[in-house]
C-alpha cells in the first residue's frame, strides 16, 4: 500500500479499554502524562521536561496520511474510566513488519492498562504483520511482563538511546510471530 493512501486508524476494543485514533482533546492529557518524568523515563523518544507543542505536533504526524507509525489512545471512558490512560503505537518497519511502542499513566500501572492494550492490538493485527518486535528498558522488568504475558519472545539485549534521560540505556528485545 502506498503510503499516501494510508486507511483511516480502526477503532480497537480490548477487554477493559478501546484503542482509537487520537484526537484533539487528547492534548492536554498527553501534556500531563508524557510530561510526568516517570513516564518520560521508561521511553525511547519523550523528552523531559516535555517542550510546549510536542502533544500538538505529536497529534499532527498520528493525522498525516503518509505516516509510519499509527497511534492509539487507550480509552477507558465507555466503562466509566479515564479517557486517555496511556498510549499505543505501532511503527511500519518492513513488509509483515512492525514495533509496537506503549506507555501508560502512572495512575494506572499494575491494573493490567498495558496488557489489555497490547493484547488488543495483537489481536487485531490492523497491519497484518507477521512479525511485530518491542523493546523495553532493562529497568522496567513490568513492561517486559506485559510483552512475555501477550505471546512475545525475548531475543536478545542491546541499547538504545534515552531522549529523557540523555543516555544509552541497556534493553531486552523480543518478537511475536503471528498468523
Amino acid at each position: 500500500m502506498n503510503a499516501m493512501t494510508r486507511p483511516p486508524q480502526s477503532i480497537i476494543s480490548g477487554a477493559r479499554l478501546v484503542l482509537r485514533p487520537l484526537q484533539q482533546s487528547d492534548i492536554g492529557w498527553i501534556d500531563r502524562h508524557a510530561g510526568d518524568a516517570r513516564v518520560a523515563h521508561m521511553t525511547f523518544s519523550i523528552p523531559h521536561p516535555l517542550p510546549p507543542g510536542a502533544s500538538e505536533a505529536l497529534l499532527k504526524r498520528a493525522d498525516d496520511p503518509a505516516r509510519e507509525e499509527d497511534f492509539w489512545a487507550m480509552d477507558a471512558s465507555a466503562t466509566g474510566g479515564a479517557e486517555l490512560m496511556g498510549l499505543i503505537s505501532l511503527n511500519r518497519l518492513d513488509a509483515g513488519q512492525s514495533e509496537v511502542s506503549y506507555w501508560v499513566a502512572p495512575a494506572f500501572w499494575n491494573a493490567g492498562t498495558a496488557s489489555d492494550a497490547v493484547g488488543a492490538l495483537i489481536a487485531a493485527n490492523p497491519f497484518d504483520n507477521k512479525t511485530i518486535f518491542a523493546s523495553v528498558f532493562q529497568d522496567n522488568p513490568a513492561s517486559a511482563r506485559v510483552l512475555t504475558n501477550a505471546g512475545f519472545d525475548y531475543i536478545g539485549d542491546a541499547e538504545s538511546f534515552s531522549v529523557a534521560r540523555g543516555v544509552n540505556v541497556p534493553t531486552w528485545t523480543y518478537l511475536r510471530k503471528l498468523g
